[in-house]
């Protein structure tokens, strides 16, 4: 089957043509499972870009945006509310110790801007250091921080020096952070790359050039973050506390949401009206974060991450599998074939995974309440497909 489509009709009529689509229609999910308007049952590893935290349906997250919406959809950051204060405390002490001021925004872009935004408040430092292989966003400084990125960046120019370095090169690393550097940004583990997870020698070598040079330290854990690979962030399997954590993708199970969060001793530094945002902070994005934290806490899902994750690497390196790389549910399968066309006979057993920017990466983010018997799917699935 051919896996890949232009939009519906319909859509392409009234829509950007921006986007390569399947050709599947969702209509309705439950659990890890899509309902499409075809009748099919798909089984949904991709989680729409990580974002389905708790898959579709959760009786909790879906109680919880009901009860909202009935109370109050909306109210600008004019005003305090319990639920925010409550939202953004529940975050804070889920983030790594020292991190516990945070900024609520709608999406991982308009936190890694912020972020940005905040490294550069020393006027004399007018570059920041990023890594080959990452992705941050679309907006303007996330965008220049991207990898490859001249491709599509769109603007005439970017609004800062930006230099990168090899995930594979702590050296180069150090050499490139100077007193000109405003931050260093990365992703843990890299998820548009195919779900590569840096070395921790790089990390720890990130953090050691930054102290020494005074810039800061931005981990991107938009899509690796909020438990997905078994810890609360992926900071947490390093030991290493970055200065500023971005955060979206599942933050609020499937609402618009993202987060900047960072130490006391930045958000010291802040004027009022120095960032803001119309949604960001709404109730129902606050509702939706609060529970989203509740059920992984309450479910123990962190640890059902981590043992769907060994399963998952215990049982699928079969068929087309060479290997598999990530950490937790941010996994790569890394064929021997292009990842596409994997992915389209991968459809023709009801299962959607992603691709990635490496053509032979197969990209899975199911929900964090994946359970063993779609693992076994899955596994027996790719052993019926040709290496």
């Amino acid at each position: 089957m051919n896996a890949v489509s232009a939009p519906t009709p319909d859509e392409l009529a009234w829509t950007l043509p921006v986007y390569a689509q399947l050709a599947l229609e969702p209509v309705g999910g439950n659990g890890a499972w899509l309902e499409l308007a075809d009748g099919r049952r798909i089984l949904d590893m991709y989680g729409g870009h990580a974002v389905a935290a708790l898959g579709y349906g959760h009786p909790r997250l879906v109680a919880a945006l009901q009860d909202q919406v009935k109370r109050l959809t909306f109210q600008s950051n004019l005003l305090p509310l319990a639920l925010r204060a409550r939202a953004t405390e529940a975050l804070a002490r889920f983030a790594p110790p020292g991190l516990d001021r945070v900024f609520l925004v709608n999406s991982g872009a308009e936190a890694n801007e912020n972020a940005l935004k905040l490294a550069f408040h020393a006027p004399e430092r007018n570059r920041v250091v990023a890594v080959e292989g990452g992705f941050h966003g679309r907006t303007a400084a996330a965008a220049a921080v991207t990898w490859g990125s001249e491709k599509w960046y769109g603007f005439p120019r970017k609004p800062f020096e930006v230099s990168f370095v090899s995930p594979r090169d702590p050296a180069a690393l150090r050499h490139k952070v100077g007193e000109d550097t405003a931050a260093v940004i990365v992703e843990p583990v890299q998820g548009v790359a195919g779900a590569v997870d840096l070395p921790a020698e790089f990390l720890a070598a990130a953090r050691d050039a930054t102290r020494a040079a005074g810039a800061l330290l931005i981990f991107d854990e938009v899509q690796c973050g909020m438990g997905r690979t078994g810890r609360p962030f992926a900071a947490d399997h390093f030991g290493i506390t970055p200065d500023i954590l971005t955060t979206a993708k599942g933050l609020a199970g499937g609402f618009p949401a993202g987060a900047v969060i960072t130490t006391q001793g930045i958000a010291a530094g802040l004027k009022i009206g120095e960032l803001g945002t119309t949604f960001g902070g709404g109730p129902m994005a606050c509702a939706a974060i609060e529970t989203v934290i509740a059920v992984i806490q309450d479910e123990q899902l962190l640890e059902n991450v981590r043992n769907l994750s060994q399963l998952v690497r215990d049982t699928c390196q079969v068929g087309p599998v060479r290997s598999i790389q990530g950490a937790g549910l941010l996994l790569g399968l890394v064929c021997s074939r292009p990842a596409r066309e994997v992915q389209a006979e991968l459809l023709e057993h009801d299962i959607l995974a992603g691709t990635s920017a490496d053509p032979h990466v197969l990209r899975l983010l199911p929900p964090l309440t994946l359970e063993p018997e779609h693992v076994a799917m899955l596994a027996a699935a790719l052993a019926e497909i040709a290496p």
